[in-house]
């Protein structure tokens, strides 16, 4: 069927979700890339940076060290301990020591500091299962070991790295979302008012504002709506013409035939034929007719299903059975609807008979399915006659068909199941087609509950 159906895939398809794909790519290669040149512009400055406080610190320490009384050594540690996060040890050969810090401006700074401390500064990440920043020093002939707190050494890790990426990257995504948001608002004012003219309804005149090339599209679809309301109306007036125009002889006529000298025969096959004439006339204005969204209300579906089994049921050759299971009403023109519902039963009472009888079994059923505001009337209606091959089921939407040559003695132009397929465009509703189990045409329609 050719109504709205969207599904994820569809979803994933539009405008929107391309745009936002392509602005998420170019973001994050941006951020990778600008991420990359700042590690690369400031390794050099921050490793310098780093070294120089490791150099500053173990220079002052050891030079305080040198020069302080022996007595007040132990004062000092407590100090440099206290204040300062500084911690010195006497290295001993049965350390345990571990690798330096595992950075990528490790080797820069050891560079630097081997640079003015000597080549056989060492430095670790744990010594003796004490985690921190340890650099070994010289006083006169005895080595130290400067533990540095982590927190004094300001570099960023991996995982603050990761982090900072993170943020800019969740932000920038919410920024492309924001620009694909804003750049497909206008397609998608123009995609609901092109619906709302597929559903006979008069969209609200689109805002004449923005780029140039939206104020340009929006104008021409402002003045394509306005020429459409105005040949609705002409085409109003064509119909009442037309109806007036070719009613009016056959009135004439009839009158005239029940005036003629003619036998019963010949005036009953005479008025036949008018009455034939007059049902084509008929389809053919409900078939041009169009179904104004204006006219919409609240209708009891259910009720008017009832009526119409009721009425047909007074035909001799239609046996009607009804299942309809609570009350449901939707939108829409009563009369329109009515006239869809009794399309279907004729369509069947002509063309459904059960083989071997002279009777159509007409089954209708309504029912109402889902929850909350998801709710959907379905209504089926189905005969048990011999079905119509699946080759051929979408040609009895088409108008002017009928799938065998004994149809074309039936009365009208082959309109009614294209009259009930435009009619429920017009209403926005799924009509669905497909041969009943046991034999038969079985056609459901699923519209919107209110």
């Amino acid at each position: 069927m050719r109504f709205r159906n969207i599904s994820l895939a569809r979803l994933k398809s539009g405008l929107f979700w391309r745009t936002f794909l392509l602005l998420g790519v170019l973001t994050t290669l941006s951020m990778a890339s600008w991420t990359g040149m700042i590690s690369w512009v400031q390794r050099g400055p921050q490793a310098q940076q780093l070294a120089a406080q490791v150099i500053s610190v173990v220079t002052i320490t050891r030079a305080a060290l040198t020069h302080s009384a022996p007595e007040l050594r132990t004062e000092l540690l407590f100090e440099l301990v206290s204040n300062e996060g500084i911690r010195v040890f006497l290295l001993e050969e049965n350390d345990e020591v571990d690798p330096p810090p595992d950075i990528a401006l490790m080797p820069d700074i050891e560079r630097l500091v081997k640079a003015k401390l000597g080549k056989s500064t060492r430095f670790s990440a744990r010594v003796n299962g004490m985690r921190g920043f340890w650099v070994s020093f010289y006083i006169g002939e005895d080595q130290y070991w400067l533990m540095l707190e982590r927190e004094r050494i300001p570099w960023l890790t991996g995982i603050q790295w990761l982090g900072w990426a993170a943020v800019v990257s969740l932000v920038s995504l919410l920024g492309a979302a924001a620009i694909s948001s804003l750049v497909n608002a206008p397609l998608r004012r123009l995609t609901a008012a092109f619906r709302a003219i597929a559903q006979g309804r008069r969209p609200e005149p689109l805002p004449e504002k923005g780029p140039q090339e939206i104020r340009q599209a929006n104008r021409s679809f402002n003045q394509m709506v306005d020429d459409l309301q105005q040949v609705e109306s002409d085409r109003a007036v064509i119909l009442a013409g037309i109806s007036h125009d070719l009613r009016t002889p056959l009135t004439r006529m009839q009158l005239e035939v029940e005036m003629a000298d003619l036998s019963a025969d010949a005036r009953d096959g005479m008025k036949s034929d008018l009455a034939q004439m007059d049902a084509i006339i008929a389809q053919f204005l409900d078939y041009a007719k169009p179904t104004e969204a204006s006219t919409f209300v609240p209708l009891d579906v259910t009720a008017m299903l009832e009526e119409v089994a009721h009425e047909v049921s007074r035909l001799p050759d239609v046996k009607v059975t009804t299942d309809i299971t609570c009350p449901a009403q939707v939108m829409g023109n009563g009369t329109d609807l009515k006239r869809v519902f009794h399309n279907l039963i004729e369509n069947a009472r002509r063309y459904g008979k059960t083989p071997g009888t002279d009777m159509a079994e007409i089954d209708i059923r309504c029912s109402v399915k889902g929850m909350h505001t998801a709710k959907r009337v379905v209504i089926d209606v189905e005969d048990h006659g011999v079905g119509v091959p699946e080759e051929r089921m979408a040609e009895l939407l088409k108008p002017f068909t009928r799938l065998d040559e004994a149809r074309s003695q039936a009365n009208g132009a082959g309109l009614g199941l294209a009259i009930v397929e435009r009619v429920l465009q017009r209403h926005d509703a799924e009509l669905n087609l497909s041969n009943r189990e046991g034999g038969g045409l079985s056609i459901q329609i699923t519209l919107e509950a209110v």
